[in-house]
């Protein structure tokens, strides 16, 4: 038996984020938190939302401390905010980090004292969170559509996985003109992650169809879109395609799960501070050559929806040329090692057996088509040094 979850109500389309007003206000929203960081508060789409919630009757507070890859310090700040506006509804808006530092506060602020890290795994979280919507305005974390939050606990150095279905915001949107002033890098970044979440959600050992039918279509529309996207002069239907890719692949991971890159990337994001999409794209390749021969018909699957022409090919010979044309979209968008990324290799050493068991912890190397041990991480993790 397959279960597949997504949030309640997905938007999607450019200029969906007008309707967020009336959404927040049907769910009983009076006075919003609106979660975020300096520099998508700073875009002139973010103005848009404020707009559309003030004009549906809500007042706004914004909390635009997420300025990094969330930490319980930035959680808890955003708690206080709510608290003390006698808010009742938060609103995500931003990358992964904003969308997962607003989940976390939605449910901590209901949640008495108990702590973060005591929700970290999965079903942890009681029910009854105040109403929850997220805006993404990067094309790659996906997370306004999954139950999940990824929050670093820098006492234990350590990036915890939280799932649960109280993390599903209750409307997603997915407006591609609210990713047109981001960043550069940022666009690649999330592009690859996208890519990564895509592939990983395909060859998951608990793929289903629907996840199945969803990761493919993401991984086609990726393939045709990611370069032009982002590109110095980007090719708006390219970021178009792009953001509904990303949505796709996000509720793909979400009902089938990610698998042995994220259980790698994470610990290399609480290490080494990297974003998320490149600690990703950094171990794609190599994750990928690992676990190829363990599900060469699902990595030549991938290959095909990639616009490779495995016409007439066996099963590991067509994975092997998907796996050449990941390499060739990495490389393309500059992806470096971990050394070129700025990874101190001394602090590498120091800390490479503890990374590889914070990944195998994580539980998602389990769900990778070769199930890997802790020598074989730490392997993986020297080859992309």
């Amino acid at each position: 038996m397959a279960q597949f979850h997504p949030p309640r109500d997905i938007y999607t389309g450019r200029g969906c984020r007008e309707s967020v007003g009336e959404k927040a206000a049907a769910l009983g929203g009076r006075r919003a938190l609106l979660v975020s960081d300096p520099g998508v508060m700073s875009a002139p789409a973010a103005e848009d939302v404020r707009s559309a919630l003030r004009a549906a009757g809500l007042t706004v507070f914004t909390y635009d401390g997420v300025t990094a890859e969330p930490t319980v310090a930035m959680v808890e700040a955003g708690i206080r905010d709510y608290r003390s506006n006698d808010c009742d509804i938060v609103v995500g808006l931003g990358g992964g980090s904003p969308m997962d530092a607003a989940k976390a506060i939605a449910v901590m602020v209901s949640a008495g004292e108990v702590s973060l890290p005591s929700f970290e795994g999965a079903n942890k979280i009681p029910p009854g969170r105040p109403p929850l919507i997220c805006l993404s305005t990067t094309a790659g974390t996906g997370s306004e559509v999954t139950p999940f939050s990824i929050i670093t606990d820098q006492e234990r150095d350590v990036k915890m996985l939280i799932a649960s279905p109280e993390l599903l915001s209750d409307a997603s949107f997915s407006d591609p003109a609210l990713g047109d002033t981001a960043p550069l890098r940022a666009t690649i970044y999330a592009g690859l992650d996208a890519l990564t979440h895509a592939i990983e959600a395909y060859v998951s050992r608990r793929a289903q169809p629907l996840t199945d039918d969803l990761a493919l279509s993401a991984i086609r529309r990726i393939s045709a879109s990611i370069v032009a996207a982002c590109s110095e002069e980007p090719h708006w239907a390219a970021r178009d395609e792009m953001t509904l890719a990303a949505m796709e692949a996000g509720l793909a991971f979400a009902n089938s799960s990610v698998a042995l890159v994220h259980g790698m990337a994470r610990p290399i994001g609480a290490i080494f501070h990297l974003p998320h999409g490149l600690s990703n794209a950094i171990l794609l390749g190599s994750v990928m050559e690992f676990s190829l021969e363990a599900a060469a018909e699902r990595y030549a699957s991938i290959a095909d929806a990639l616009g490779c022409h495995v016409a007439g090919m066996d099963a590991t010979e067509a994975a092997r040329l998907g796996l050449d044309r990941v390499k060739e979209l990495t490389a393309a968008l500059g992806t470096p090692t971990l050394r070129g990324a700025g990874a101190d290799p001394d602090l590498f050493e120091e800390s490479v057996p503890k990374m590889a068991d914070d990944a195998l912890a994580s539980g998602s190397p389990a769900n990778n088509p070769r199930v890997p041990t802790a020598d074989e991480i730490v392997q993986l993790y020297r080859e992309v040094l």
